[in-house]
């Protein structure tokens, strides 16, 4: 049985989304005077995470995405698919069950995107719920369930095998 969500107050609600659900953002909503590890400690710093149990996960999850070299750089020091990158590897530091993800590849080189894809996978196969947006059908190809959606209504709902390579 879940939780029913409509029952909780606003603290209770806040402690859900940080604890339960990771965003990915299109604009990525990073912090401009915190470097990149601080921007991946805030959901731990607000979960009550300890100081170096919070560093080493953000650490370990700015390196998932590829970015152990840039933890100490500020947002306007990073490139757009690096603020990116941030931002996903905050979304998942708390190792949330369900990751809502806006366009998670719009600024990633085709490359890149694909590590980003398999990660999610990955968290995917673990049991994490992925719901994600995308216009990208090479993208979209990585889904276990696609639901398409046009002009408001939507036009298609398959369920397919998850692409690997």
């Amino acid at each position: 049985m879940g939780l029913r969500l409509s029952s909780l107050n606003d603290r209770k609600l806040a402690k859900v989304r940080n604890e339960e659900i990771g965003f990915v953002f299109q604009q990525f909503f990073l912090l401009a005077k915190l470097n990149a590890l601080q921007n991946v400690e805030l959901p731990l710093i607000y979960a009550g995470v300890g100081v170096s149990k919070r560093r080493e996960l953000a650490k370990q999850f700015l390196e998932k995405v590829e970015l152990g070299m840039r933890m100490k750089h500020l947002p306007s020091e990073l490139s757009g698919g690096q603020k990116q990158r941030v931002a996903i590897a905050r979304a998942l530091v708390n190792s949330p069950s369900i990751i809502l993800a806006d366009e998670p590849t719009g600024a990633l080189d085709t490359k890149t995107g694909e590590q980003i894809m398999r990660l999610l996978t990955e968290l995917n196969k673990e049991g994490k719920t992925i719901i994600m947006v995308t216009h990208e059908p090479e993208i979209a190809d990585f889904a276990t369930r696609k639901i398409v959606i046009r002009d408001g209504e939507i036009t298609a709902d398959t369920t397919e095998s998850v692409r690997i390579d």
